[in-house]
């Protein structure tokens, strides 16, 4: 593991417990929150089952303080009657008022000795108003355990009517030691929790009284329970019997604010929560975004380390902001060093100081070459190096333009290996030269034979005549213009040779290739007559000019005829036929020197124009080499191909010169045709 990756390593085990930790304190929170609302309800169910006890407590004892207060009553009734002086008509009155202010006793009946009813008070049409669904006659009972015991007693529950329910108060009557029967008070279970149970109360519980069969005799509030509540129970004692009251809660009172806070603190539980889980995702996300950073930034600096290519960036106003090791290396100066430095930098040179402001100048004015500009710095030991540079706009991340970011490549050694190869070339070039001028020479000097033999032939001719006094001034004239032309030829061939020697760079002019290539058919008739070949001449019809040095030309024409009548050394004489041709085509000029020759091989195709490649034993192999160059040299091409009746064409082209003087002149060309 890189020491970047193990402090990534160590820095993501850092941030570990530091990310937890706000979890653990919001899951605590949460627990705390949840612990507390429990405790809060559970306080509220205690202190709602104590208030709930409390309350039917206190009704359970306001009920027994009205049925103790309707004994009371009925008691002092009952002992009327066992007065002498009370007559019917006081009871009636007396029963009267007790039932109509008392609304839970619906009604007062006097009994006999036997228990039978003697009087209602209200009358009642059809006899005793009892019920036997409770079993046979309740009343009894009370009737004879009030008898029995000489006090009070209390009925069984009945059904009274078709809604109601309702017991019985039974006193015994005496007449002194007598018992002279009983008076008993009929209560209804609803009139009595009707008008002495509170309405807060009912508005809170729902109070039913229930025997022991779990049937529901009388209740406060008949709204049906949506669902069991809590409620409490406690003995209905009297009447007894196994009577209960039962309250049920079906009302939750005064948590309306509590209800708001708790949902608050829910929103705001819920809302931290989905914010710890929104910050935790973002940090996750900026780990990743800072871990992809920290691989790219390793990834760039390896890639930035590893590189060749010097890179340089600048702000606006030339100021050095960045520089790669690359750069430092090539400088000689450290990143320290040169980041903040401005012009003028530490490795322009001295010497040409004016010429690199002026680039500098350039450059920040947005016109550095787009092909880059080359320029010699030094470096911090002195020694001078030549640099190429390509200078770009730097954009950052906003779109801005805020300076120039320039790539330099060190060419001294390519710019050295550039000028020892243009040297070596150039001494090829020379060597061939003067290799082919020898071989010239020898040809020419064989050519300046005809017209030095010519001359020498009118010179005699004219000597003779002279002195034999036979010849006339016109033939005189004659002979005298013929010689004079002859000594022209010979100096024209002089002159071809010392411009070929002394000119080292070519002296491009507007040429005309038909009198070129006539001159070359020329040179090579006296070769091609003893090799016994046969020069053909065709130039084609409006044939332009072209931009050339006319030796160079003859040197290549020369070289490639030679050639080509070489290469028909094994050919039958019969066939020995060497064809020049010149036409304009597309833009260019193209020349053709097809020969019937043995053709070239494969292999030696492919490295025919390789400098010291030569298929002849006293050959140097510079010739075709030194042939391309002098035609890729004045913009044109050189090439080979084989020809259709054997042997092999060389095409050379051209670019045209469009000139009317010169065009018009070589329209007067035809063909010619030289013999053995």
């Amino acid at each position: 593991m890189t020491s970047g990756a193990a402090s990534a390593a160590h820095g993501l085990g850092q941030r570990g417990p530091v990310q937890a930790m706000p979890i653990v304190a919001m899951a605590l929170v949460v627990l705390l929150f949840g612990i507390f609302l429990w405790v809060l309800h559970r306080s509220e169910r205690e202190e709602e089952t104590l208030t709930l006890i409390k309350d039917v407590l206190w009704v359970e004892q306001n009920l027994h303080f009205q049925l103790t207060s309707d004994e009371e009553k009925l008691q002092y009734l009952a002992e009327s009657l066992g007065r002498e002086d009370t007559t019917p008509v006081n009871y009636s009155v007396m029963a009267r008022h007790i039932v109509t202010v008392n609304p839970a006793i619906q009604r007062v009946v006097r009994l006999d000795p036997q228990g039978r009813p003697v009087r209602s008070e209200p009358p009642v049409e059809d006899g005793p108003a009892l019920d036997d669904a409770f079993g046979p006659s309740p009343r009894a009972d009370a009737f004879l355990i009030a008898r029995s015991s000489g006090r009070r007693a209390y009925s069984a529950p009945y059904r009274l009517g078709a809604a109601d329910t309702a017991f019985e108060i039974v006193i015994p009557i005496f007449r002194g030691q007598e018992f002279a029967g009983a008076l008993a008070g009929v209560l209804s279970i609803d009139a009595l929790l009707t008008h002495h149970v509170p309405w807060w109360f009912a508005q809170r519980y729902q109070l039913e009284v229930i025997d022991p069969y779990g049937a529901v005799l009388g209740t406060k509030s008949r709204i049906a329970m949506p669902e069991p509540r809590r409620s409490h129970v406690v003995p209905f004692d009297p009447p007894g019997h196994g009577l209960t009251l039962v309250a049920t809660l079906h009302q939750l009172s005064g948590n309306l604010g509590r209800n708001i806070l708790i949902a608050a603190i829910f929103a705001l539980t819920v809302s931290a929560l989905w914010s710890l889980w929104a910050v935790r995702r973002h940090i996750a996300r900026r780990i990743r975004a800072e871990e992809a950073l920290r691989a790219e930034h390793a990834f760039r600096k390896a890639m930035e380390d590893s590189l060749t290519v010097g890179m340089r960036a600048r702000d606006l106003d030339g100021r050095i902001i960045y520089v790669n090791p690359a750069f430092c290396r090539m400088v000689g100066w450290s990143a320290e060093e040169l980041v903040g430095a401005g012009p003028v930098m530490p490795y322009w040179l001295p010497e040409d100081l004016a010429h690199t402001e002026e680039v500098f100048r350039a450059v920040l004015a947005g016109n550095a070459p787009a092909n880059g500009f080359e320029l010699r710095f030094r470096r911090a030991n002195g020694e001078r190096f030549d640099a190429l540079i390509y200078e770009a706009p730097l954009i950052d991340a906003k779109g801005r333009h805020t300076g120039w970011m320039g790539s330099v490549l060190d060419i001294t050694e390519r710019k050295r290996a550039e000028e020892l190869a243009r040297q070596q070339q150039e001494r090829l070039q020379q060597t061939a030269r003067l290799i082919t001028m020898g071989e010239m020479a020898s040809t020419l000097a064989h050519e300046l034979n005809q017209p030095l033999s010519a001359i020498a032939s009118y010179c005699t001719g004219c000597l003779n005549r002279l002195q034999a006094g036979s010849i006339r001034p016109d033939e005189l004239a004659t002979a005298l213009e013929k010689l004079s032309g002859q000594a022209k030829r010979a100096g024209q061939i002089i002159r071809r040779i010392h411009d070929f020697v002394r000119k080292s760079e070519p002296n491009v002019a507007p040429c005309c290739l038909s009198e070129m290539l006539e001159d070359c058919v020329a040179l090579m008739e006296a070769d091609a007559r003893q090799q016994g070949v046969k020069l053909v001449l065709e130039v084609g019809r409006g044939l332009p000019a072209v931009m050339a040095d006319r030796i160079l030309l003859q040197q290549v024409v020369v070289n490639l005829m030679r050639n080509g009548i070489e290469a028909m050394a094994a050919t039958r004489r019969d066939r020995r036929r060497l064809s020049v041709t010149v036409q304009a085509l597309d833009g260019v000029v193209l020349t053709r020197i097809q020969d019937r020759g043995c053709g070239i091989s494969p292999e030696n195709a492919e490295k025919l124009f390789s400098p010291f490649f030569t298929t002849k034993t006293e050959g140097m192999g510079m010739g075709l080499n030194i042939c391309r160059s002098i035609i890729e040299h004045h913009q044109g091409r050189l090439w080979f191909e084989p020809a259709a009746e054997g042997g092999t064409v060389f095409l050379f082209s051209l670019p045209v010169l469009s000139e009317p003087s010169v065009t018009g002149e070589a329209e007067s060309h035809g063909v010619r045709a030289g013999n053995v």
